[in-house]
């Protein structure tokens, strides 16, 4: 019920009738002692103690899951399966060159790559629902190991049309009045790019329109064609900018000199996954974390 929101779905989804859902959660909370759920208009809605007691539910069911992988990995090596989380931009841009080169090495390793923006992510990676993850700089507070890092930049980018008039407004104001007037690209919330680009407006101190326009295909697309431009890795734009149907725009303080991090759960690491480190901190770019 944590995950659909109501006891019919859950059944649904179970394959079984809501009386059964229904019986199941009133016989877990009187063994807890606990009010798990609580009635809501004509369905239910987790108590506080329900979305805390949801939260080691789910980490404890992944925990499951990654102990049967690493145990069918231990029996058989060359088989396991690595499971990897990417936020977006990474895992269009950076991952699948590392996969290739990983299942090189290990060709009947499986592979599960799961994409989304840094909440989704973080969310795979705290459920025990993969084993690594490609991100940003994990949040403070955030129990993780860092196993590797590559250092990547944000740049703002716009179609070439929009660039050389950037260039070439004489306007009072200059750039900063030409930017607050055009028509920012945005990614989705929960995206660290638009957290990024949400700091980057405050600091220049311009509240211009904005687009959300989701993912970075759509972002890039949108730029390209004028839409307005729009703050992004130049990974995920190197191709654009190399062709020209993209072109930056050197606006100040740019570029963000980001890093991407490799980070999985403190402790050992499935054998999969810790081949993959090994992989990737041979000659890919990346490098050791600093230490201290």
């Amino acid at each position: 019920m944590a995950e659909t929101g109501s006891v019919r779905a859950a059944a649904g989804q179970l394959v079984v009738t809501q009386a059964a859902v229904s019986a199941s959660l009133t016989a877990m909370q009187r063994s807890l002692g606990i009010q798990l759920v609580r009635p809501e208009g004509r369905g239910l809605r987790l108590t506080s103690a329900g979305e805390e007691y949801a939260a080691y539910a789910h980490r404890v069911l992944g925990l499951l899951e990654e102990a049967r992988l690493a145990a069918a990995a231990a029996a058989d090596p060359e088989r396991g399966q690595l499971r990897i989380a990417a936020v977006t931009t990474a895992a269009e841009q950076i991952v699948p060159g590392l996969l290739s080169g990983f299942l090189g090495l290990h060709p009947q390793t499986g592979v599960l790559l799961e994409a989304g923006n840094r909440d989704r992510v973080r969310t795979l990676l705290e459920r025990h629902r993969v084993d690594l993850a490609l991100a940003g700089r994990p949040e403070p507070g955030w129990d993780v190991r860092v196993h590797a890092v590559r250092p990547h930049e944000l740049v703002v980018v716009a179609s070439r049309e929009l660039a050389a008039a950037a260039a070439g407004d004489g306007r009072p104001g200059g750039l900063l009045s030409w930017l607050s007037r055009q028509a920012w690209l945005l990614r989705e919330p929960g995206s660290g790019t638009r957290l990024s680009t949400e700091a980057l407006l405050a600091e220049l101190d311009i509240t211009p329109r904005t687009l959300t326009v989701g993912s970075n295909g759509a972002i890039r697309e949108s730029a390209a064609v004028g839409l307005g431009v729009t703050l992004v890795s130049r990974d995920a734009v190197a191709q654009e900018l190399a062709s020209g149907r993209l072109a930056e725009i050197r606006v100040p303080g740019t570029p963000l000199h980001r890093d991407w991090y490799l980070i999985a759960h403190p402790g050992r690491l499935p054998l999969p996954a810790a081949r993959l480190v090994g992989y990737v901190l041979s000659d890919t770019g990346f490098q050791p974390p600093a230490q201290g």
